[in-house]
């Protein structure tokens, strides 16, 4: 398995790697999987997986969220969600936030919120994967998968197991934006997933006085590297200290981005 290159239709080895798709249950719909991926932590990845479906919330999809980032789960804080998830009959009873928004998180389970998940990488993958078959989700327009940071264990699991529609990556200015979003990319390639691309999240502080943009983190080379690699840019966000005092307080719905909304018209359109 080291010499993988994760082309499994031609793979001469095909039978003896048995790859075993994730079956939804039966009760259960899906439209379309989002998977939000960042090459690194602390680019505000799981703001965006929030705000994505906040957005497609208000627009009036059915929309969950899969919280995928098992060792640093925060999915449930941002929505305000203290309770623990439930089940019955094989099946477990996902979250629901105050606008409606399906949630399911390791933290979901956990006793004690503050208790961490000391697991190796399958382990955490196969938490994923059950995540997607044995939650009750019903019928959604769109599931957004919070993925953690980095290409390891977990986004392999979910890139070979799951139907991944679209990849969505977040970086920042201050990233080696060059490195890390190539990696990500070309991982998306080696596994056959489609990228819609790239938001560039806290890109810039708007000042409340004059309303200048003012590049804290130093000017953006996204534009140009784009260029050079061949993916489309979703849109560039500010660095807002209100909505992240929204998010501390379990308020992410009440976040309101007029930069988002672009974006949002491309991920719904495929643009």
């Amino acid at each position: 398995m080291s010499e993988c290159n994760h082309d499994c239709e031609h793979c001469a080895s095909k039978e003896s790697c048995e790859i075993v798709k994730a079956k939804l249950n039966d009760r259960s719909k899906i439209k379309k999987v989002i998977a939000v991926l960042s090459g690194k932590g602390g680019v505000g990845k799981s703001f965006i997986t929030s705000m994505i479906a906040v957005s497609l919330n208000r627009r009036g999809f059915s929309v969950g969220i899969l919280d995928g980032d098992i060792t640093g789960p925060s999915i449930p804080k941002a929505f305000g969600i203290k309770d623990k998830a439930m089940g019955e009959d094989g099946l477990i009873y996902p979250l629901i936030s105050k606008g409606g928004i399906k949630i399911i998180s390791s933290n979901c389970l956990l006793e004690n919120d503050q208790d961490p998940i000391v697991w190796r990488g399958p382990l955490l993958g196969n938490l994923v994967k059950q995540f997607y078959e044995e939650v009750l989700w019903e019928e959604l327009d769109y599931l957004v998968i919070d993925m953690p940071p980095g290409t390891g264990d977990v986004a392999l699991t979910v890139f070979q197991t799951l139907p991944v529609d679209d990849l969505i990556i977040v970086t920042s200015p201050q990233d080696l934006v060059s490195l890390i979003v190539t990696k990500a990319i070309n991982m998306a390639n080696m596994m056959n997933i489609h990228v819609s691309g790239v938001i560039e999240n806290m890109s810039y502080l708007k000042c409340p006085d004059c309303g200048k943009k003012i590049s804290i983190f130093g000017e953006s080379h996204l534009e140009e590297f784009s260029k050079q690699i061949g993916f489309d840019i979703l849109g560039r966000l500010p660095l807002v200290s209100s909505n992240a005092e929204k998010v501390d307080k379990g308020e992410i719905e009440q976040v309101s981005i007029e930069e988002f909304e672009p974006i949002i018209d491309k991920i719904i359109g495929g643009k």
